[in-house]
């Protein structure tokens, strides 16, 4: 296992055509190479864009599923005869399944394999977007979006153990931020395909949009994307040896360090997605597509921001000053945030709001792929595992401040800004005590 700033290990398994991680070989000058060879090497570098453009894909479902729906929120707010809270908590659903199906099919990508759990997860997920569209009172929705996460949780578990088992140190967390740039799109998209989408329908015809963009997906995956974990390395334990793992791994301070960052980092990306509809729509009286569009701008900055981490600071700065950093400016871009939302400085208005907002998702993108990265380079023995824990506990987190940001009803937006603050602090105090090493956390290493 590399520790972190050492040479990457990007070996990837025979069965698996990834050649972007293969340096080529050095030959002598009077060696000439076969007629073959660039037209083979063409080959693998196809198949291995290929690759890392469906693990972008399946990481991407979960931003899919929740920001393509955000626009429609007043909407379905309004069909369903229900409150802002109350619609708020089918995002909460969403997320919990998600956090509870990545515990399941973690584990159970460890020892079946990751094709199987895979595409047994893609199928529900497609069955469960057509039962949202038909629901007909919030709770059944509420139901069916629980087991749609649940489901869609198979592509971002399994996505993460693929990237684990085809690299190590700086090339795996190089490779999340070429991840972020691919499911980035989600986020940037969607919103906007969903604010033209109800131009043209109601928020039943999002989900059924998100049913064949599930099963477009599903054909794809059972077609061109192989196993990575081959039998000689799975776990055959059973449940108990995974829970075993699971437990194991919470005793690692630092990997539980490290899933905690992630999870109240994500808290706080999280509170700004449940609650922009409602601040950006209700408050500042914008449209759906014009909250689809700032929504589109600031995931740009997060995109823009992963590039930034993978292509210029990985490998440069260590992972820990690069959480340390982000961290640090997350919590100013907070502080500002909250006395913007709260009058402080007179009626703030959308623009210097968006402006905050922008800042803050741009800033995530310096904290949760390397805080993965970290946590997952501690597990090489349970990537399934370790990739489960990691994401289901981002999800829980999440899931608790969906509602907390609409307490205070639809007329303010301090509660979302005071959950935003107090996440990234809660997130800054479990790096510092129990991430970095004991004799140095007054700075990062």
């Amino acid at each position: 296992m590399n520790q972190p700033g050492s040479q990457p290990n990007t070996a990837a398994p025979a069965s698996v055509p990834v050649p972007t991680a293969t340096p080529l070989q050095t030959q002598s000058p009077d060696v000439r190479p076969a007629p073959s060879a660039a037209p083979e090497l063409s080959k693998r570098q196809r198949a291995g864009l290929l690759i890392t453009l469906i693990l972008g894909s399946l990481s991407a479902l979960p931003a899919l599923s929740i920001d393509m729906y955000l626009p429609a929120l007043p909407d379905v707010t309004e069909d369903l005869n229900t409150g802002a809270a109350t619609v708020q908590l089918t995002l909460t659903a969403c997320l919990l399944g998600l956090g509870l199906g990545q515990l399941i099919v973690g584990p159970m990508s460890d020892q079946l394999g990751r094709r199987r759990p895979l595409l047994v997860g893609m199928v529900c997920y497609v069955a469960a977007s057509l039962a949202c569209a038909v629901a007909p009172t919030v709770e059944i929705l509420t139901a069916c979006r629980a087991v749609q996460g649940v489901a869609g949780a198979a592509g971002i578990v399994i996505a993460r153990a693929v990237v684990r088992d085809m690299f190590d140190g700086l090339a795996m967390a190089r490779f999340f931020s070429t991840l972020m740039l691919i499911s980035g799109a989600a986020p940037i998209l969607a919103p906007v395909f969903g604010g033209q989408l109800l131009r043209l329908t109601d928020w039943r015809g999002v989900f059924l949009t998100l049913a064949a963009s599930g099963l477009v997906l599903t054909l794809i995956v059972a077609r061109w994307l192989p196993e990575t974990l081959p039998p000689g390395k799975r776990d055959g334990g059973g449940v108990g040896a995974a829970l075993r793992a699971m437990g194991g791994l919470f005793k690692d301070r630092v990997f539980t360090g490290y899933l905690l960052v992630g999870s109240f980092t994500f808290a706080a990306l999280f509170a700004y997605v449940a609650a922009s509809p409602f601040v950006v729509q209700e408050i500042y009286g914008a449209s759906p597509q014009t909250f689809s569009l700032l929504f589109m701008v600031n995931s740009i900055a997060l995109v823009a921001v992963s590039q930034i981490n993978g292509k210029i600071l990985v490998g440069r700065v260590s992972f820990n000053r690069i959480i340390g950093i982000g961290l640090t400016l997350l919590i100013l871009v907070s502080v500002a945030l909250l006395l913007l939302t709260g009058g402080v400085f007179g009626d703030a208005g959308l623009v210097a709001v968006s402006i905050g907002l922008f800042c803050l998702m741009g800033l995530m993108a310096l904290v949760l792929p390397n805080a993965n990265s970290e946590g997952l380079m501690r597990a090489p023995h349970a990537a399934g595992s370790a990739s489960a824990l990691l994401g289901a506990s981002q999800f829980f987190i999440g899931a608790i401040a969906s509602p907390l940001v609409g307490v205070a009803g639809e007329d303010t937006a301090v509660p979302m800004a005071v959950v935003q603050l107090s996440s990234v602090v809660l997130a800054a105090l479990c790096f510092v005590f129990l991430c970095l090493p004991k004799r140095r956390r007054a700075v990062p290493r």
